[in-house]
């Protein structure tokens, strides 16, 4: 299922009561594994491009969409420094910011109730990424 998909079931499931649903339109924004890693490694600070892409196994392209579109709904800067070669940093902003608890929220549950032989214990520095299995929307959205 892709990324689209997601959202397209989560804001019809938002839609269809009549209400808004503030989980589903949280998740869609970033209920992504590469959403939640990028604010995990820009809650630290400033991150280049490739310093994101190192830090999470991410390819350059789908970093490029993800940082794109969190630029597009405000969660991140890009700033550009006048120098060569160009470099560019990326921050969280207030709104990206205030979904760092999020992703402490889910480190925890991890580490509480995911741990095993075969995934080291998650902190900032390991540049390893879970596997995680494809969920359903329709199970997603009437969770």
């Amino acid at each position: 299922m892709t990324r689209e998909t997601t959202k397209s079931a989560l804001s019809h499931q938002a839609s269809r009561s009549g209400q808004f649903c503030g989980v589903a339109r949280a998740a869609a924004l970033i209920g992504d594994v590469w959403t939640l890693l990028l604010i995990r490694d820009l809650e630290n600070g400033p991150r280049r491009f490739s310093e994101l892409e190192a830090s999470t196994g991410i390819s350059p392209r789908v970093l490029t969409d993800r940082l794109r579109e969190l630029l597009a709904r405000g969660m991140v800067t890009r700033h550009m420094f006048n120098e060569i070669p160009p470099r560019v940093e990326y921050t969280l902003t207030e709104k990206g910011l205030a979904a760092c608890p999020v992703v402490d929220a889910l480190r925890a549950y991890g580490d509480a109730w995911l741990m095993s032989d075969e995934c080291p214990k998650s902190d900032h520095t390991e540049p390893t990424v879970p596997a995680f299995e494809a969920v359903d929307a329709t199970t997603v959205a009437n969770a």
